[in-house]
């Protein structure tokens, strides 16, 4: 069986067929694509058509040779866009990122206190949620609130176009802190309250449902002739846990790519005082479980570092600022990867360095001392989450098993192994795709179970394993990494 999976992330997108023989997975990517936000009239937004006009090469190339017998789409989270009553999208998605939803964040607070928002949604509290958007077009009185029919998550929106479904899926739908998870429906008196009209949000389905055959004029654009279409796990990370080699509950995940994404997979939601306290997330998973973890901004701190080293003429591949990092000396400066300075797109380079002399560090004295920095300061970050996470849950941790980009990072797996005293399983590295095939899968009945799922992912795909060696240097960094004490606090 072959089977199409687009994966449309924060900085690039893809698209790949998955190959399944009834023993093993096979995943080929045939298409990769940026993505880049526009600046519109001074709001920061996707290029939808742009991306529209991708995935269907990529589709189309999908379909080449053999053709595939459904496609799912994922994307980043939180993001949407509104349609009017004909069913076209009346502007395109604004980018989590924008200044509008940030400023919004505290006006919203002052109508629903933090703790009240936490308490019905579960979700940490950060200025990029839907939630925050949405308060920001009713409180300037946009008339687009008006104009909408229907709110349509990323994903949701591609699907709408491949097959006409109105829905959202509730890995994705449970990002946008509009969702109640313990009511299973949208918090719609809180968005009343915001001034949020709530009679075009959408019905919401479980991952894996079949939403339709691909329509004649998507076909004509994509090669998808007669392609079931089906809801995934449409979240990136949700796709991408649906597919980590999880063994026992004292396992632990970290989705490193854009954003760091570090938890575990619960029954339930964790959303008592001290996961507020902590500003813990609760997610939707597969077959009714939740992603409990922490977000933390991940490699969008160097991808904003190396657009500004190209911009001034020094272009680098990844590979070669790993190189560069390993020969920089250790653990010498380092920052906190979720401070507010570094929330926006801009200058890295220069903030990183202004962060490390305002807490009274050296400031990186080149590029290979600021690319150490960014993944010694990630891998500290990453440890003091999972210790975090423990003591919450009462859960030993014991294991961590990190999939996506991050996955392929020798130095960011093996230093967060020193930092967390606990071993790493990196891999797989495609993990968001593998999960969106996974679930496809079972949607289409070639697997019965998510266990029987991560089964296929051991058998299909290698895990390079980390050890944690003991010594007193990443003890010793923890420690000052602790009294950076630049962490914003969530208070109610």
């Amino acid at each position: 069986m072959r089977l199409a999976a687009v994966d449309l992330g924060a900085q690039s997108g893809r698209v790949a067929v998955g190959t399944f023989d009834g023993d093993r997975l096979t995943v080929d990517e045939v298409h990769r694509f940026p993505n880049e936000p526009v600046d519109d009239a001074g709001v920061l937004r996707w290029d939808l058509e742009g991306l529209r006009e991708e995935v269907s090469n990529g589709l189309r190339r999908a379909t080449r040779d053999l053709p595939v017998a459904s496609v799912a789409v994922d994307s980043w989270g939180v993001d949407f866009g509104l349609l009017d009553g004909t069913g076209a999208l009346l502007q395109s998605p604004a980018h989590y990122r924008n200044a509008r939803r940030a400023a919004a964040f505290e006006r919203a607070l002052e109508v629903i206190s933090p703790r009240e928002l936490y308490g019905r949604t579960g979700i940490q509290l950060l200025p990029i949620n839907t939630i925050f958007e949405l308060a920001a077009l009713a409180s300037d009185g946009d008339p687009v609130l008006d104009e909408a029919r229907r709110l349509l998550l990323i994903p949701d929106l591609f699907h709408h176009w491949l097959c006409g479904s109105e829905t959202s899926e509730w890995t994705n739908a449970t990002t946008t802190q509009c969702f109640d998870p313990r009511a299973d429906d949208w918090a719609r008196d809180l968005l009343d309250r915001l001034g949020v009209p709530t009679a075009m949000l959408p019905d919401v389905v479980s991952p894996g449902t079949r939403l339709g055959v691909v329509s004649a004029e998507a076909a004509a654009e994509t090669g998808l002739d007669g392609v079931e279409v089906v809801a995934g796990a449409t979240h990136d990370t949700g796709a991408a846990v649906a597919a980590v080699p999880l063994t026992t509950d004292d396992c632990a995940y970290l989705s490193i790519g854009t954003w760091s994404l570090v938890g575990i997979e619960s029954k339930e939601p964790v959303m008592g005082d001290d996961a507020f306290g902590a500003n813990l997330t609760n997610e939707g998973g597969i077959g009714g479980t939740y992603r409990v973890l922490r977000n933390i901004a991940g490699f969008w701190l160097l991808d904003e570092c190396r657009r500004t080293w190209a911009a001034a003429g020094e272009a680098y591949e990844p590979a070669a600022l790993v190189e560069l990092a390993r020969s920089a000396p250790p653990l010498r400066s380092l920052i906190e990867p979720n401070d507010p300075l570094f929330a926006e797109p801009g200058d890295m380079p220069t903030r990183i360095a202004a962060f490390c002399r305002e807490t009274g560090q050296p400031a990186p004295a080149d590029v290979a001392e600021t690319v150490r920095c960014i993944f010694e300061s990630l891998a500290l970050k990453h440890a003091e989450t999972i210790d975090l996470i423990s003591e919450l849950t009462g859960r030993r941790l014991d294991e961590l098993h990190v999939v996506g980009g991050g996955a392929r990072n020798e130095l960011v797996c093996s230093w967060t192994a020193q930092a967390a005293g606990r071993p790493v399983l990196a891999g797989p590295a495609e993990a968001t795709l593998v999960g969106n095939l996974l679930v496809q899968a079972l949607a289409l009945g070639e697997i019965a179970t998510l266990e029987q799922g991560r089964e296929l992912v051991r058998v299909s795909f290698s895990e390079q394993r980390y050890e944690a060696a003991p010594g007193s240097a990443w003890q010793e960094a923890r420690e000052r990494f602790a009294r950076l004490g630049r962490t914003a606090q969530v208070t109610a």
